[in-house]
């Protein structure tokens, strides 16, 4: 689904939200783009107790109308995939089928402890820490997704100065 966007005598459309998401064994970090695509923002972390969280993300996609989800795929360092990416691609699997929309695979190649490492910085206790590091690695994977989707938009079109709204 688009919307318009009507800037400087310009439409455009822009495309609704994407939900990032960081998949551990015990967590799902959960974050959220703005409706133009431009920022991501922490939603909240989702216990990986039961299969609530299957629930729970479906009414997240409803509530923000997503039309894409990016998760996190865990490679190693050399770019294969290991055991923690073969659980995220089961995950991906359920998601696909459950929720229905696009689920895009993004490198998180060191998400978490870029995560950790800016909340250490900003002197957080451990205990808190706990608590968002997967929402803060959610935001840096989404950020990055959408980060580099921006760039190529920038590359591959321009605006026609003639279309005015």
């Amino acid at each position: 689904m688009k919307i318009k966007f009507c800037s400087g005598g310009i439409q455009e459309d822009i495309s609704l939200r994407i939900l990032g998401l960081d998949v551990g064994d015990k967590r799902i970090g959960v974050a959220i783009s703005d409706p133009m695509g431009w920022t991501a923002q922490g939603l909240e972390v989702l216990e990986r107790e039961s299969q609530e969280e299957f629930l729970r993300l479906k009414e997240i996609v409803e509530l923000y109308d997503v039309e894409k989800i990016v998760v996190g795929l865990p490679k190693n360092m050399n770019g294969t995939l290991g055991p923690q990416a073969e659980k995220v691609e089961r995950f991906i699997e359920r998601i696909g089928n459950d929720i229905g929309l696009p689920v895009v695979r993004w490198d998180e190649r060191l998400s978490t402890v870029a995560a950790e490492r800016s909340l250490i910085e900003a002197d957080m206790s451990r205990s808190r820490r706990k608590r968002v590091v997967d929402k803060v690695a959610a935001v840096l994977i989404l950020q990055s997704y959408l980060d580099f989707t921006d760039r190529r938009k920038g590359i591959s079109s321009q605006h026609d100065e003639n279309k005015l709204c």
